[in-house]
């Protein structure tokens, strides 16, 4: 078991705030971050859009030809894409995702200044392995969608825009109109996520009845 999903399970406990604070060394956030988003089965996602020249690390000087990232660091391990931030969000843990990286000092852009040891004291989202059959439905949409219309990156423009409406929905606060407006333009953005919304029902369905 590793140090951070120790730390998870004791800063999981519904005491005070700072009761339960746990000590985690910044590789092991790292580490378990990515290992939560594999789990989440985030990389069927950013496989599609590597794959259409969108990779988020084009232009980082820490991204090697042939051998990939050579320093990955806190602030890209928490930072999440458009289409990302709405996957999250429908099977949700992008609040639990938002609020653990909050706790993490010194990131900054494709690099960070985070110390060596830092304390938190609320979870890293928990992971169903069941995930992994909603990231490859979604990562399938892309690619149909992608190969369905004339303009090449489209499925890049729609990240950028799905990114932006989610940005605003995280952020509408009590608003509840609003918020309303959001959800529906995002429901409009994402209509031909077909396979994902059937694997997501399914999901859905199956953890209403496990309860």
């Amino acid at each position: 078991m590793s140090e951070q999903t120790i730390g998870a399970k004791k800063a999981s406990n519904d005491s005070p705030e700072g009761e339960h604070t746990v000590s985690l060394t910044r590789n092991a956030l790292i580490v378990d971050g990515m290992k939560t988003l594999g789990e989440l089965g985030t990389h069927h996602i950013c496989n599609v859009c590597i794959s259409y020249g969108g990779s988020c690390c084009r232009g980082c000087p820490h991204l090697a030809d042939g051998l990939g990232c050579g320093q990955r660091n806190t602030s890209c391990t928490a930072w999440l894409c458009g289409f990302l931030k709405y996957y999250l969000y429908e099977i949700g843990v992008l609040d639990e995702w938002q609020s653990f990286w909050e706790q993490i000092p010194g990131q900054d852009y494709r690099e960070d200044f985070t110390p060596e040891r830092v304390d938190v004291n609320l979870a890293m989202p928990r992971t169903n392995v069941r995930h992994e059959r909603l990231g490859l439905a979604l990562a399938a949409d892309l690619r149909q969608i992608e190969q369905s219309h004339v303009a090449i990156g489209f499925i890049l423009t729609l990240r950028e825009k799905l990114d932006k409406t989610m940005d605003q929905l995280m952020h509408c606060g009590t608003d509840r109109k609003r918020r309303i407006r959001l959800q529906r333009k995002i429901k409009m953005m994402t209509a031909d996520f077909r396979s994902f919304h059937q694997s997501l029902d399914s999901y859905r369905s199956n953890s209403i009845i496990e309860r």
